[in-house]
């Protein structure tokens, strides 16, 4: 028995805004129901005792302590620039060319 409908399939799209054939949506609704039944399988399982974890594997991520040190000055950093203006890196532009 389906749980997600070809319909409920063709609401989401409605709602994202795309446009999907027939044979699209019969596959989705396909495929979703797969992914429904397998987190249902997955959520079936006994997990009393069984600690929440954020990885698979337990990782103890050592610390350090938190040190100023020194670092380089803008001028510094800016004095190998090919090219600076107003205390800044000048570097070519990329995005909105064409316009």
């Amino acid at each position: 028995m389906s749980d997600i409908s070809r319909e409920d399939i063709a609401r989401l799209a409605s709602l994202a805004r795309l446009r999907m054939t027939d044979d699209e949506l019969d596959s989705y609704a396909d495929q979703m129901d797969t992914i429904l039944e397998a987190v249902a399988k997955v959520s079936q399982v006994d997990t009393e005792g069984v600690e929440p974890m954020s990885h698979p594997h337990s990782i103890e991520a050592p610390m350090r302590e938190d040190i100023v040190v020194d670092t380089l000055t803008q001028e510094q950093a800016l004095s190998q620039a090919p090219e600076v203006e107003d205390d800044r890196f000048v570097v070519p532009q990329i995005l909105g060319e064409a316009e």
